[in-house]
């Protein structure tokens, strides 16, 4: 066992999603099984095939952020805010008591300030307006986020944005806790966020042909396609002697993390890279396999996507696959894309502290070809010794959390 000072431990944890405006709230809905995907909001509706999305809805930026700061903050930035308010509120750490450089902050995202960008593309190329808004470049960039954030907190460490698709919360996550592990910093703020729902990413998602018309139904024998979805997810981390030193009480121990490539199809996903970096979590976690009771699988619910896990799953495993609890909770969150693993981290969390794991909603009847403990229906009251949470994105991108119940 690493020694405390190398021991990464989450203290805390913020999100905003479809489900609600904070952890609690993510939470809570997806131990009950209910999903936040409903009919598409949107001011051009009419105009895409896009039928269903996880927005986050009723959210009036006014309310938590004045007006200068507003001038300058695409909403990707005002989720990553908010949530990183709340993880660094719950963990009970004030960031004063740590000195600013050792304190980093990292943010995965996939797209950025994307509505920030079609906004001001649509006046460039559309209205041919003769300028745009003087702060669209630091609305888009993709480490505005992660810069609002660290500003927030006097962070003066290592600070920088991840973007690996669907796999950057994972990627950003992994990369804070090496960071500690190694000594460089004490404490992390680290996660994801996304507001991809623009007209213009919306109708790039509907050329591929890959979502859902209905809803999002991970390895079911009804699944259609994914489901987009918004929102963040944000964690304190620190290492073991930090947290101990100042009585905080943690969630659950980061106890490794595992990354590969497939080095092949930009969108085909590969089994053995999915393997690769599973048992990569494992190794680093020193987690012996039959000792994982629960994956938050990536479980996208299209059709390749989720019997490519399965095969995965079961390379790494074998019998042991049979006794292990799944779910994929962007059923109920939807995808995220750089967010997701953030929000799915959320629901680990959960599990293994209520010791509950959430359903995969929306479930109809079993597809032989994913044969897997899937739950289904309602949550499954379980204990829960270590868990991993999947993300493995577009590009070939893997990236694997494993989570451990606090032990001596």
């Amino acid at each position: 066992m690493r020694p405390a000072s190398q021991r990464v431990v989450i203290t805390g944890m913020g999100a905003i999603s479809a489900l609600g405006h904070d952890a609690p709230s993510h939470w809570n809905a997806l131990r009950e099984g209910r999903s936040g995907i409903a009919p598409l909001e949107h001011p051009r509706a009419a105009d895409l095939r896009v039928r269903v999305a996880a927005q986050v809805r009723n959210f009036d930026p006014a309310t938590h952020f004045d007006e200068r700061l507003l001038a300058v903050l695409d909403r990707v930035s005002q989720f990553a805010i908010l949530a990183a308010r709340e993880a660094v509120a719950t963990s009970g750490w004030e960031p004063s008591s740590t000195p600013s450089p050792r304190i980093a902050v990292i943010i995965g995202t996939g797209t950025g300030g994307e509505t920030s960008r079609d906004e001001e593309s649509r006046k460039l190329y559309a209205d041919r307006a003769a300028r745009i808004h003087p702060f669209s470049i630091v609305r888009a960039m993709l480490s505005a986020p992660t810069s609002h954030v660290a500003v927030a907190n006097h962070a003066t460490g290592p600070v920088f944005a991840v973007s690996s698709a669907c796999a950057s919360s994972n990627h950003a996550l992994a990369q804070a806790a090496l960071l500690i592990r190694a000594g460089i910093v004490d404490v992390a703020i680290a996660g994801g966020a996304e507001a991809c729902l623009s007209y213009s990413v919306l109708k790039a998602w509907e050329a591929m042909r890959v979502l859902a018309d209905d809803t999002c139904r991970p390895f079911c024998q009804q699944r259609r396609g994914l489901v987009l979805g918004e929102g963040a997810g944000m964690f304190v981390l620190e290492s073991l002697a930090h947290a101990e030193a100042r009585g905080a009480l943690p969630l659950a121990e980061l106890a490794g993390s595992g990354m590969s490539s497939d080095a092949g199809d930009l969108v085909a996903p590969s089994a053995d890279g999915a393997a690769a970096a599973m048992r990569a979590a494992l190794a680093d976690a020193g987690l012996a396999p039959d000792t994982v009771d629960h994956i938050n699988a990536h479980g996208t619910g299209t059709a390749v996507n989720d019997v490519t896990e399965t095969r995965a799953i079961r390379d790494v495993f074998a019998a042991h696959a049979d006794r292990i609890a799944v779910t994929s909770t962007k059923s109920m969150h939807g995808h995220a894309l750089g967010a997701a693993g953030a929000l799915e981290l959320v629901a680990t969390l959960g599990a293994i502290r209520d010791g509950s794991v959430p359903p995969t909603a929306n479930f109809l009847d079993h597809d032989e070809a994913c044969d897997l403990d899937v739950v289904t229906g309602t949550a499954r009251p379980m204990a829960i010794r270590a868990a991993l949470s999947n993300s493995f994105a577009f590009g070939g991108l893997n990236a694997v959390l494993a989570l451990a119940a606090m032990r001596g």
